[in-house]
């Protein structure tokens, strides 16, 4: 039998538009449409597939059977050989055929969610930002997060100080693979660590909404402010793609946040993105978008 037999469950790899998924369908006959979920795993652009990790294999399985839904996988191209932002626009592209043809499968068009963990929680806020407003396709019903990353604006937040080498993502090592996912050279790290690619126009821009001050106090023990950075011009040159909400999606304007759908955020403790989150859950109330919040207090990002 094939590795990925399932008794359940009935499990096949196909093309949405050019893009490598893998679908998770229950086997038992249902009465009615079933719920759709779109699955955009981690890996920080850089790692990860449909078809290798056994991590995406268990959660997708495990959402299918607990929730009766089909889940469709998304295998999006990696980088840096396939360039920012395909990885996005495949995500796009898998979730606009999916949503279009969920009738195909079982699925009513109008209970399909988009999931993901870390950047793949970062190309599903991209995704349903770019979608929120469209009226051509159905409306998708929900998005959860899983420790996203979101914005690339500011890495010395209170979880970036406390978990700044905490196992399996360091605040050193997050950098560090946004760049290798950018194709950018790794010695722009230590600056943009230092917040030295970001003017001073667009700090003030931006910090309604990327700021420690919008941290919960009980998230805040022990922050110390960052004292003040040069701002290095070269630096911020080479690093446009940071200011684009399809990287930062914090960085969406309002417009676009009070046209998504109901959303669930999970955080972890010890991630350095657990504010990222944070800030998010904060934006999209503010906006009037409903949130549902699991904050793990023992959790460690991946």
């Amino acid at each position: 039998l094939p590795a990925w037999w399932d008794s359940q469950l009935s499990i096949k790899d196909l093309h949405f538009d050019g893009v490598p998924m893998r679908i998770y369908l229950p086997r038992k006959p249902s009465a009615s449409k079933r719920r759709g979920v779109v699955f955009i795993h981690g890996g920080c652009g850089i790692f990860g597939s449909i078809s290798k990790e056994l991590k995406e294999k268990i959660i997708c399985r495990h959402i299918a059977r607990k929730s009766d839904s089909v889940v469709v996988s998304v295998g999006y191209h990696l980088a840096p050989e396939h360039k920012y932002p395909s990885q996005t626009l495949e995500c796009l592209t898998a979730t606009l055929h999916f949503l279009r043809t969920a009738e195909t499968y079982g699925v009513d068009p109008a209970r399909v969610i988009v999931c993901g963990d870390s950047v793949g929680g970062t190309f599903t806020a991209s995704v349903c930002q770019e979608l929120g407003h469209r009226t051509d396709i159905p409306k998708i019903r929900a998005q959860v997060l899983i420790y996203p990353f979101l914005q690339a604006l500011n890495f010395n937040l209170p979880s970036h100080q406390k978990n700044a080498a905490i196992a399996f993502l360091s605040r050193e090592r997050t950098v560090h693979f946004i760049l290798k996912y950018l194709d950018k050279d790794y010695s722009l790290k230590k600056p943009i660590l230092a917040g030295s690619h970001v003017p001073e126009s667009i700090n003030l821009k931006y910090r309604k909404w990327i700021n420690p001050d919008l941290i919960p106090d009980e998230f805040k023990l022990g922050y110390k402010p960052p004292l003040p950075t040069l701002f290095l011009p070269q630096v911020h040159e080479e690093v446009q793609e940071l200011f684009e909400p399809r990287v930062s999606p914090l960085l969406a304007e309002d417009a676009v946040v009070c046209g998504l759908p109901d959303t669930c955020i999970v955080t972890c403790e010890h991630d350095v993105l657990r504010d990222d989150g944070l800030l998010y859950k904060k934006r999209l109330e503010d906006n009037n978008v409903h949130v549902t919040w699991h904050h793990v207090e023992k959790g460690f990002h991946g």
